[in-house]
């Protein structure tokens, strides 16, 4: 994405937000708790060991003391690019469960090329503004036949908000997010083999639509978009997308709001590494077999 276009976003101002967001985090970020918790669980079916792990878009750091825990001789990275985010990540860090916090960009990842062996994303790539750039940091920086799962947001998300904000103003309020389709062809162009992903849906409701606002300023989702309106919104604009979304009430009385949740998982060229099944076998492709 360009400056010139209205859907790019604002680095700058997604810094600031996530900041913002840091010290009461947690507090409200019960879906990104949720989705973290799914990918941990399909971690549990790789069977290798990796060396490095990174937990690209740490936040508080939650993923990483799971990462630590389930490959306790692995040295774990936690990156962020918001300080506040590294701050509070310290409190999941132990002498036990030990991992480094480190600071950067998904763009310009401090690490070495080939020099980790999983990276793990929870829901950081919406606000990287440039996916094929962050995918080609991302294989840089993997192993050969590493591993790099991730989930990030589908076009679906938060659909009844923008629908509201459509006929109330011209500027933009809703970030735009990828199709599945269009991430597995970035995921090819930048290199990696068999990409694999999924989706799913999840439906939430508020009181309000003052509620919602509220809880995506709280974990940083406010808008950032280049094209968003600097000037205050003003009360009278804000009433008429209220009553806009006033219109979406279920019976039950809330306002409900969907979330569309791509899951992806993608492996550099040299063969997938063993996976376990449910049952607890060990399967080992073919491929990885063959001599070289």
């Amino acid at each position: 994405m360009n400056a010139a276009d209205p859907f790019a976003l604002d680095a700058a101002t997604v810094r600031r937000h996530f900041e913002q967001a840091s010290a009461g985090y947690d507090g409200s970020a019960a879906l990104h708790a949720r989705v973290r918790e799914e990918m941990l669980g399909r971690l549990a079916l790789l069977a290798f060991e990796p060396g490095a792990v990174l937990d690209l878009g740490c936040g508080t750091g939650h993923a990483a003391r799971a990462l630590k825990r389930r490959w306790p001789r692995a040295q774990v990275l936690a990156l962020d690019r918001a300080a506040g985010m590294l701050a509070a990540a310290r409190a999941q860090s132990s002498w036990l469960r030990g991992f480094e916090r480190v600071r950067g960009e998904a763009l310009r990842l401090p690490l070495r090329a080939a020099s980790v062996d999983l990276i793990f994303s929870c829901l950081m790539l919406p606000w990287v503004g440039e996916l094929a750039a962050a995918l080609v940091e991302v294989r840089r920086a993997l192993s050969p036949r590493g591993y790099f799962s991730f989930a990030t947001l589908g076009p679906d998300t938060l659909g009844e908000l923008r629908a509201a904000w459509a006929p109330v103003d011209e500027a933009p309020h809703v970030h735009g997010f990828l199709d599945l389709h269009d991430i597995g062809d970035a995921l090819v162009r930048a290199g990696f083999a068999d990409p694999v992903m999924d989706v799913d849906r999840f439906r939430l409701t508020y009181p309000s639509p003052r509620a919602l606002i509220d809880e995506l300023r709280a974990v940083g989702g406010g808008n950032a978009l280049s094209g968003r309106r600097t000037t205050l919104t003003g009360r009278r604009r804000f009433a008429a997308f209220e009553a806009e979304f006033e219109h979406r009430r279920d019976p039950d009385g809330r306002l409900p709001v969907s979330v569309e949740v791509v899951y992806g998982q993608a492996w550099c060229p040299g063969g997938k590494p063993p996976v376990r099944t449910r049952r607890g076998e060990t399967v080992i492709p073919i491929e990885s077999l063959r001599r070289r």
